[in-house]
């Protein structure tokens, strides 16, 4: 839902129809239950608005959904797979929460997740760069709990040996692998209706990679890091979609512009 939104919806200040969600997800056997689901959810967690015209629903963005679809989007292309400017820099964040508050520790480490921190040792994640980790300690309330610093390596530590204790490698390659598997080949996706589908899926496949790539330093990483090749492919195949699927948008998408309040 997130790359659909991304895709159709951001920037357009606009509203589309709920029934025009159900037709593109049931191109990818989606049931319509789920996306009814999936939307009302949305709405109630603030991140998607209801208006109504006649009988239809139209659900629109909030502006907490905009800021994460745009984060998502500087991600992709922006960010990228492939950190080829790292200064040496290491953010480092330390944490002590009871189990009383293992909802928050979750919470907390899903974050970092997203932010490119990956766990040294218990309590103390690390992340290559000077990250801000302002945002993700105020929206849980964990000012109290959370201690953030900077830091470069020193001996006997090498930028190497964080990388592999922090971060699973080997993990991390083979889902790239994976995604080259699906997508590297003259005709890919075969069982999807239309170029259509295949942009949703292509992004939302992309999306999942990068929410979970610590946009690790180049230099420590194999010459041939297949996030390397799985990048370019994916900006290839995107900007392919993005002209053969905007007329069937345009047809199945029905989108309105909401009045303001």
């Amino acid at each position: 839902m997130l790359s659909f939104l991304g895709l159709h919806v951001l920037g357009r200040g606009s509203a589309v129809y709920s029934g025009s969600i159900i037709d593109v997800f049931d191109r990818i056997d989606v049931s319509e239950e789920a996306v009814r689901s999936t939307l009302t959810r949305m709405a109630k967690r603030g991140l998607l608005t209801r208006h109504r015209k006649g009988r239809r629903v139209y659900f629109g963005l909030t502006e907490h959904a905009s800021q994460v679809l745009e984060d998502g989007e500087r991600r992709i292309w922006h960010t990228g797979a492939v950190n080829r400017d790292w200064d040496g820099n290491w953010t480092l964040v330390a944490f002590s929460l009871p189990d009383t508050r293992r909802s928050d520790r979750h919470d907390l480490r899903s974050k970092l997740i997203w932010a490119g921190f990956g766990p040294l040792q218990n309590g103390l994640w690390i992340a290559p760069g000077e990250t801000d980790v302002v945002r993700i300690v105020d929206e849980l309330g964990l000012n109290d709990n959370v201690t953030v610093f900077t830091a470069q390596r020193a001996k006997p530590t090498e930028a190497a040996d964080l990388v592999r204790k922090a971060f699973d490698l080997d993990a991390i390659a083979e889902r790239y692998r994976a995604f080259l598997a699906r997508w590297d080949s003259p005709s890919p996706l075969p069982s999807a209706p239309d170029d259509l589908a295949r942009q949703l899926v292509l992004h939302t496949d992309w999306l999942q990679l990068v929410r979970q790539d610590p946009h690790l330093p180049a230099e420590h990483l194999d010459a041939d890091w297949p996030a390397i090749r799985a990048e370019r492919l994916f900006r290839d195949l995107a900007h392919h979609y993005e002209t053969t699927a905007s007329p069937l948008a345009e047809k199945a998408i029905e989108q309105i512009r909401p009045a303001r309040p």
